[in-house]
């Protein structure tokens, strides 16, 4: 007879023996493992840490192929390492690159941008040279499309439209989408310099009023000031790179030709209108799509063109009574500072400065990059001069307050600064010097101007 107690125990001290030996055989290879994971990790990132690339990539594989969570630091430093060996003219490693930022995405979703990753590929592919060119466009428009808020660089921007317009003279790119992917990127580009502006003002706002500016500050004010004039060169590149593809004489036959098959898509009129107004196209085809965006839909837009037709045609009243609806009714920033802008000019032009001042601040209130703005009010400052003081020193005191209006048009507009700081030297210069701020005793002292400029300006101490 079996002894079936006997044989139950048995069973259960062997269950119990298997698993003690597993759980400690688990544990050691645990332990081994994770010991492994540090010494290789220590090795890379050590290596990296110090630069030394040449070393630092013998352990990279060995620790992402055995350890690919050890730390998102093997990621970052592994990012710096094969960027130096492909800036350096090693482009074996950009598919290694590639790799990891696919790796740091699918590993650490949290702590990734797919939006960011997928532009820095796109970019990192062009630069090493790879694919056509169409494909290369190809990659930069399905970031664009579907990854716009990662789309931030202006070197990518400029290179994406650069793409499309040798492409368009190639052939493979319709003419009309390449304007259509010039308007996205001229409106990316001013909505990123847009944001920086703000920031530029509130800093120099900071240092108009007195206040002292943190070193971190200071850090951050002129990273933002280069940052504007890089997008404001490019957006100039962008310009120049269009170049003679958009003039009057390539415009007007393109939307003669589609007007019939367009006339009645709203988006499309208002898109052509804006081109041939931006080019200042005298031709019956303006007038033509005019009225027929207002019998399609009356509106900011229309209102605005149909001021530009009074304006051109010497009816300065109604231009002003179209302009000041079109401004009521737009809703779109970009758009509406252009109504602004158009109704300053207006005022400027008729020698009505303090309401020019109106619409240009108007104006910057949604388009803080609006360096032209700032300069052209600096310039009524000028011209006013001699209109705004009792004595000669008050009267040139003026050009100080002009001169500080026209750095700041530099400084949020770099596509103007150039001009910006030499018209800025130039009122400096006509400023009191050293020598009239001594002989008037002015030093520190404040002078007011009481004519439509208002306002004051600190003299310099000596």
């Amino acid at each position: 007879m079996i002894n079936l107690y006997n044989t139950t125990t048995m069973k259960k001290n062997l269950v119990l023996l298997f698993t003690a030996l597993t759980l400690t055989m688990g544990g050691s290879v645990l332990a081994q493992t994770s010991e492994e994971c540090m010494l290789k990790g220590s090795l890379f990132t050590e290596a990296a840490k110090a630069k030394n690339y040449d070393e630092a990539i013998k352990h990279y594989a060995p620790l992402v192929a055995a350890c690919p969570t050890y730390s998102l630091a093997v990621y970052q430093y592994g990012e710096k390492m094969f960027k130096s060996f492909i800036k350096n003219g090693d482009n074996s490693k950009v598919s290694d690159l590639v790799q990891l930022y696919n790796d740091r995405l699918r590993l650490y979703p949290d702590k990734t941008d797919a939006g960011d990753v997928a532009m820095d590929i796109v970019q990192l592919n062009y630069d090493a040279g790879l694919g056509t060119k169409m494909e290369q466009y190809k990659a930069y428009e399905e970031v664009f499309k579907n990854n716009n808020d990662a789309f931030t660089s202006p070197k990518s921007l400029y290179t994406y439209f650069s793409l499309a317009v040798d492409l368009n003279k190639e052939g493979a790119v319709p003419l009309a989408d390449m304007f259509d992917l010039y308007d996205a990127v001229t409106d990316k580009l001013e909505e990123e310099e847009g944001r920086m502006a703000q920031k530029v003002i509130a800093f120099s706002d900071k240092e108009e009023a007195g206040e002292t500016l943190s070193s971190r500050d200071k850090k951050n004010y002129a990273a933002y000031e280069k940052n504007l004039g890089i997008f404001g060169k490019v957006r100039g590149s962008v310009d120049a790179k269009l170049g003679s593809i958009a003039d009057c004489e390539n415009l007007v036959p393109l939307y003669n030709k589609d007007y019939e098959a367009n006339k009645n898509d709203i988006a499309w009129v208002n898109r052509a209108l804006s081109r041939l107004n931006a080019k200042d196209c005298d031709d019956p085809l303006f007038f033509k799509l005019v009225q027929q965006l207002h019998s399609l839909k009356p509106s900011a837009k229309s209102a605005y063109y149909l001021g530009k037709l009074a304006e051109k045609d010497g009816k300065s009243s109604e231009a002003m009574r179209y302009f000041n609806e079109s401004a009521e009714l737009e809703t779109n920033p970009k758009d509406k500072a252009r109504v602004y802008y158009s109704l300053a000019e207006n005022f400027r032009k008729a020698g009505k400065f303090s309401d020019a001042r109106n619409y240009y601040n108007k104006m910057l209130a949604v388009k803080p990059n609006a360096g032209i703005a700032y300069l052209k009010i600096a310039n009524m400052y000028a011209q006013s001069a001699n209109n705004c003081g009792t004595t000669p020193f008050e009267k040139r005191a003026m050009y100080w307050k002009a001169a500080d209006l026209a750095r700041k048009a530099g400084k949020v507009d770099g596509a103007i600064a150039s001009t910006a700081n030499q018209t800025a030297a130039s009122y400096a210069g006509r400023a009191p010097g050293k020598s009239d701020i001594f002989s008037q005793n002015m030093a520190g002292k404040t002078v007011t101007f009481k004519c439509w400029v208002g306002g004051s300006v600190r003299v310099p101490n000596l």
